[in-house]
């Protein structure tokens, strides 16, 4: 136990020193707007904002911890959980009777930094695999029952759905970049949630050949966002390399990303944790050098 503590306090020291390091060289921010979804606002990790609580907006979330080691004139966090493309520009509900506004209202003419972390929810996207792939696995634990769910005449729909995304994603940065022409705009991957080998049911309760073809389905949609930024004008941040052994499965506090089990006091089933968002802050930081 006491090696674990010391493990994960050296790598806590280590992303602070990458986050003063990359501070010391990105200083001049006049003002940052967050942009994304829940895997960039953090739900049920404390402390929970109430702007509105309904986003699962936290304190300590990735573009937090940025704004924290940068020191903007101006940090602007509008991120929100369910948040899909459309909720760019127009109002989003959220629950317990609140409304998110259209998050690129947030920009203004002088904004000059803009993280966006997005995607996941168009088409259903991310929920549709987490609701519906561990309910496969009793069936055939040691096939890929969701894969094949997802299959229809030998068409992989989820492939099919990432491909669209792309350019919605795609029109996002053009907004973006017409109503702050002189942003620096980072367009930040997701991280891992399945490892590379091995599994995890009791944590991660997918079929044990679903969990290549998660990984595959997570490859794609990063790379539809990787496509979406370079044709942008915009900056891809891949955290999805990064996070390689901070997946759900990992052990000793390594975890960036939580399992099935819902923790209103940690953070939300498939989603990251403290840790993980730490981990894809200081990844931000450095590719702002």
């Amino acid at each position: 136990m006491r090696t674990t503590r010391l493990l994960v306090a050296v790598s806590s020291a280590a992303i602070l020193l990458a986050a003063t390091a990359a501070a010391a060289s990105a200083a001049g921010i006049h003002h940052y707007v967050a942009l994304g979804d829940s895997y960039t606002s953090g739900p049920f990790i404390p402390t929970q904002r109430y702007d509105p609580l309904g986003c699962g907006r936290s304190t300590a979330n990735y573009p937090s911890v940025v704004a924290a080691a940068l020191k903007p004139g101006t940090f602007t966090d509008v991120s929100c959980g369910g948040a899909d493309t459309g909720s760019m520009t127009r109002a989003q509900q959220v629950p317990f009777n609140g409304t998110n506004p259209p998050q690129l209202d947030a920009l203004r003419i002088d904004t000059d930094l803009v993280t966006l972390g997005l995607g996941a929810n168009d088409y259903g996207l991310f929920g549709s695999v987490t609701k519906m792939c561990p309910g496969l696995r009793a069936a055939d634990p040691t096939g890929n029952p969701c894969e094949q769910h997802f299959t229809t005449n030998g068409v992989d729909t989820v492939s099919t759905a990432i491909t669209a995304i792309q350019p919605r994603i795609g029109a996002v940065l053009a907004a973006i970049r017409q109503r702050s022409p002189g942003a620096r705009v980072l367009v930040v991957g997701y991280p891992r949630i399945a490892p590379e080998s091995g599994y995890c049911p009791d944590v991660l309760p997918f079929a044990d050949g679903d969990y290549a073809w998660l990984n595959r389905v997570e490859s794609d949609l990063n790379a539809a966002l990787e496509d979406a930024a370079a044709s942008g004008d915009a900056q891809y941040v891949d955290t999805f390399g990064p996070s390689r052994g901070h997946d759900a499965c990992a052990r000793g506090g390594a975890a960036w990303i939580n399992g099935k089990d819902q923790n209103i006091f940690a953070a939300a089933a498939y989603h990251p944790l403290r840790a993980g968002m730490a981990g894809v802050a200081a990844v931000v930081l450095k590719a702002l050098r």
